[in-house]
């Protein structure tokens, strides 16, 4: 049986402290390492910032909702927003030349590069990252 973490915050950036918070505190919880850790906690700011900011356009009526659990072999992290979404095979490439000096598609990239899988559910507005679990 697997336990779900929950967390709910307003679209307003300095909530992003309770979300590494929670990432901390599941390190703790589940004895992640450092590079686990550290490959979370820098992939899930990513996602609730893009949610914050792209998905509910800083409207701190809207919320933001992060749900993490672990399964025996992976971590999973769902991240939605209550935006209308976007399609993740849009964004330019931030490593090509002609895009490397726009700020926009960085967030995407290092979550697709932090975990080892990312999927965009529903239209794009809930981020689903997966993390295997090394067994060391």
């Amino acid at each position: 049986m697997k336990e779900v973490i929950r967390l709910k915050i307003k679209s307003r950036l300095e909530n992003i402290a309770k979300v590494e918070s929670m990432i901390e505190s599941l390190r703790e919880q589940f004895d992640i390492n450092d590079e686990q850790y550290g490959n979370m906690l820098l992939a899930s700011v990513e996602a609730v910032t893009n949610a914050i900011e792209h998905g509910n356009n800083l409207d701190a009526k809207k919320e933001v909702n992060i749900e993490a659990y672990k399964s025996k072999d992976e971590f999973k992290l769902s991240i939605r927003d209550e935006g209308a979404g976007f399609n993740p095979d849009r964004l330019p490439d931030p490593t090509t030349p002609e895009f490397r000096e726009q700020p926009d598609g960085r967030g995407v990239y290092l979550m697709k590069k932090l975990a080892d899988k990312v999927f965009f559910r529903d239209g794009g507005s809930c981020v689903e990252m997966r993390f295997s679990l090394s067994l060391d």
